[in-house]
């Protein structure tokens, strides 16, 4: 819990005694966990032995405040013995070309900014100016806003980064894809 504001303002203050001191602390979350206590849920092998109820128990360890402020959720497969000890040399070349987009996108995010940010770090004015979606994709967005299912800070994270993904294809409006695919990561599914 104590993570929810550096990752909001990107600095951590502490205090000590009659000092307060106000550090640097932009850094990249990256965080995994079980998808319930067994392991299992979803799992195509072997069978999750986990109720409803012990799952979104387990799932609510983490507050919502928190979560909202992780901008991708993505499941991973279990990966098999064969796959660790396997030559891939065509994966080794789906890793240079996705390296070489990713470093082709932080170059337009810089030129678009003019220094050295990222999308991640846009303030509301510059989501208002370089965010901009219609027709199809405001009507999606609107539907998860006023379900309740996508908060303010949700729907500002998710224009974040269907952003980016509009950058790594070369793309300068955000397309009903880009939307769609930024929420895939976003909106996760009920457990019933």
């Amino acid at each position: 819990e104590s993570l929810r504001q550096p990752l909001e303002d990107g600095t951590i203050t502490v205090l000590r005694a009659r000092h307060r001191l106000t550090l640097p602390a932009r850094f990249m979350l990256v965080a995994a966990s079980n998808p319930c206590p067994c392991g299992y849920y979803r799992d195509p092998i072997k069978e999750c032995n986990c109720t409803s109820s012990s799952i979104q128990k387990y799932r609510r360890k983490l507050s919502g405040p928190l979560m909202d402020r992780i901008d991708m959720f993505v499941e991973v497969p279990q990966i098999k013995y064969e796959e660790i000890v396997s030559d891939h040399p065509e994966e080794l070349q789906k890793e240079q070309a996705m390296r070489e987009r990713v470093a082709s996108a932080r170059d337009i995010q810089h030129k678009r900014f003019a220094h050295a940010r990222t999308n991640s770090q846009m303030e509301i004015p510059e989501i208002k100016k370089y965010c901009h979606i219609t027709g199809q994709s405001e009507d999606i967005m609107k539907k998860y806003v006023d379900s309740g299912r996508l908060s303010v800070r949700g729907y500002h994270r998710v224009l974040k980064l269907a952003r980016t993904i509009a950058d790594l294809e070369h793309s300068d409006p955000i397309s009903f894809e880009h939307i769609s695919e930024a929420l895939s990561y976003r909106i996760k599914e009920d457990i019933t």
